[in-house]
């Protein structure tokens, strides 16, 4: 199958080795030529614009950082549409809102252009290691369709329901793991303050009612003071902030979720947003006047 990949960072690197490694012929793009060599080396061709990515695919995949930059590709000077035929199928593997999407394919659609958003969780591990979550929303056929190039980069793919609500899940899923990463900081200075070592903290936890996926990269991140990004902190706030949004277009209170987005304001305005959403935790270390780190480092 002859499938076309734009963004190819983090995570996009990783999805689009695995789709080549399942046998497909793989067209990339992105912003920097340099981080597609080593598909290139695997066996991808480079296009030197998007439109040229669309023009030799018949199922195009996006893994971009905002959703301005997934507009741009898709509807600017040089995007999808101007290469893409009646019939091409987009998949938009980023954090999307409903509204941008909806934008989006009003224009795909007069070009006989599928779009469907399927925004993905797991992180850069899951996507090195294909065990990605998929969220996908918009036509069942078209899912059904490329269901299988989908399996490639995760294991748990699902079909959420019509265009936008693959984005919709994705949005609640990151707010609630962005305000856990507020509540574990709290937590977890309030425990090394009072003189437990934080991997016993850690072990404790996760043994019971407090287990959370969101700190398993504790040991060998915040209690090392190691903040290299996986899933920048710039991008946490941005999805933060995608929720709150969504919440006053449907007058939904979100009280709590504009005090978390206000932490990942502050956090960028330290001049952390390059780091891994795990700097969030050295607000409350500042504040708390303890790191969480553990013993002997």
């Amino acid at each position: 199958m002859k499938v076309g990949f734009i963004g190819v960072g983090f995570m996009g690197k990783h999805m689009a080795r695995h789709i080549i490694e399942g046998g497909h012929e793989l067209t990339i793009y992105d912003i920097s030529e340099t981080a597609a060599k080593d598909l290139v080396d695997l066996g991808a061709k480079w296009a030197n614009s998007p439109s040229i990515v669309a023009t030799n695919s018949e199922v195009i995949f996006t893994s971009l950082p905002t959703p301005q930059d997934v507009e741009q590709v898709v509807i600017g000077e040089g995007g999808l549409l101007d290469g893409a035929i009646e019939g091409t199928t987009f998949f938009d593997l980023s954090t999307t809102d409903p509204e941008t999407i909806t934008r989006i394919s009003e224009s795909t659609s007069q070009k006989g252009v599928t779009l469907l958003d399927a925004p993905v969780s797991g992180g850069t591990t899951g996507a090195e290691e294909g065990t990605l979550c998929v969220m996908v929303g918009g036509d069942k056929s078209k899912y059904d369709k490329y269901k299988s190039v989908l399996d490639l980069i995760g294991t748990q793919v699902v079909y959420c329901g019509n265009l936008g609500a693959g984005a919709v899940c994705k949005i609640v899923n990151n707010l609630i793991g962005m305000t856990l990463g507020v509540v574990l900081s709290e937590a977890f200075s309030l425990g090394v303050k009072a003189g437990v070592d934080p991997m016993t903290l850690y072990n404790a936890v996760s043994m019971s009612s407090g287990e959370t996926r969101q700190m398993h990269t504790f040991p060998t991140g915040l209690f090392e003071g190691n903040f290299e990004p996986g899933f920048k902190l710039d991008l946490g706030s941005k999805d933060v902030g995608l929720a709150t949004n969504l919440g006053r277009s449907l007058r939904v209170p979100m009280e709590v979720s504009n005090l978390v987005h206000q932490k990942y304001v502050e956090a960028q305005n330290k001049g952390w947003g390059g780091q891994s959403t795990t700097a969030i935790a050295k607000l409350q270390e500042e504040r708390a006047g303890v790191e969480i780190r553990s013993l002997g480092l």
